[in-house]
C-alpha cells in the first residue's frame, strides 16, 4: 500500500494549486463573501484533496466542490445536500460510520471507499471548463496510482465519468471500444476495474425526482456486491 507520506505530498500539491485563474478567483471570492447562514464560518477556500480510506477498493468520482459545501468545510462532499445523499448511501452499505457529514471534525470515517472529483476548486455555476478539468487531471491520476487495491469506480454524472475515463486513458489503462456511454446504473468492464455510472446527487436531480434515494442506494449496493 502507498506510504502515508505519498498521500500527504499529493494533498499538499492539491491544496496549494493555483493553475486556473478563474477558479482561484471564484473560490477565494466565495470564501470572503460567504453565504448569510455561514457568515461565522472560516471558509476553506482552497482546492480539495480526496477523502477516505487509502486502502479502498471503491473510488467515487464527482464533479467539483460546491461553493458553500466542500469549499466551506474543506472536505469532499461535506456540508451540502449532495454530501448528505452520498454519505447516507455509503453508510447504507457499511462503508461509512455515520450517514451525515457536516464538517471536517464530525468524526466521519470511510472504510474501503475513497471520494474524489474531476475538478478540485468550486467553479462558477458548478461548471469547470474542459481546460480546467484537464489541468486537474494529474491529481486524479495520482490518486488512482496510490489506490493500489482499486476494483470498482463509481462515477457521479457525465462529467465525472468522462473525467475518470480520461484519467484512465492517460495512465495507459485499457478502455473498451466503443467507450462506455453514460446511463444511471450502467456497468462497464475496464479490465483492471469495473466502472458504474450514476446520476449526480445534485439538487437539480434530487429535487426533480430524476434521482431518488432508492435509485442512489441501489448503485452503491451494486458496487458493494461487485467488491
Amino acid at each position: 500500500m502507498a506510504r502515508p507520506d505519498e498521500w500527504r505530498q499529493l494533498d499538499r500539491a492539491i491544496e496549494t494549486c493555483r493553475l486556473c485563474p478563474r477558479l482561484v478567483a471564484h473560490r477565494e471570492t466565495i470564501a470572503v463573501e460567504k453565504r448569510r447562514q455561514y457568515r461565522d464560518w472560516d471558509y476553506w477556500g482552497r482546492p480539495l484533496p480526496g477523502f477516505g480510506d487509502p486502502a479502498a477498493r471503491l473510488l467515487i468520482v464527482g464533479l467539483a466542490p460546491a461553493a458553500h459545501g466542500a469549499n466551506r468545510t474543506g472536505r469532499m462532499f461535506t456540508g451540502d445536500r449532495s454530501g448528505d445523499w452520498l454519505y447516507d448511501a455509503l453508510h447504507d452499505v457499511g462503508m461509512a460510520n455515520q450517514p451525515r457529514s457536516t464538517d471536517r471534525d464530525d468524526g466521519l470515517r470511510l472504510r474501503d471507499a475513497y471520494v474524489s472529483a474531476v475538478a478540485r476548486c468550486a467553479p462558477p455555476a458548478n461548471r469547470p471548463t474542459p481546460e480546467e478539468c484537464e489541468r486537474c487531471r494529474p491529481y486524479l491520476v495520482r490518486e488512482i496510482e496510490l489506490l493500489e487495491n482499486l476494483r470498482v469506480v463509481l462515477a457521479l454524472g457525465q462529467i465525472g465519468m468522462k473525467g475518470f475515463l480520461a484519467a484512465w486513458r492517460q495512465m495507459g489503462r485499457p478502455l473498451p471500444r466503443p467507450l462506455p456511454r453514460f446511463a444511471h446504473g450502467a456497468i462497464a468492464d475496464l479490465g483492471d476495474a469495473t466502472l458504474i455510472s450514476s446520476y449526480h446527487p445534485s439538487q437539480q436531480n434530487t429535487f426533480t425526482g430524476r434521482l431518488t434515494r432508492p435509485m442512489f442506494r441501489g448503485v452503491f449496493r451494486r458496487a458493494a456486491a461487485l467488491l
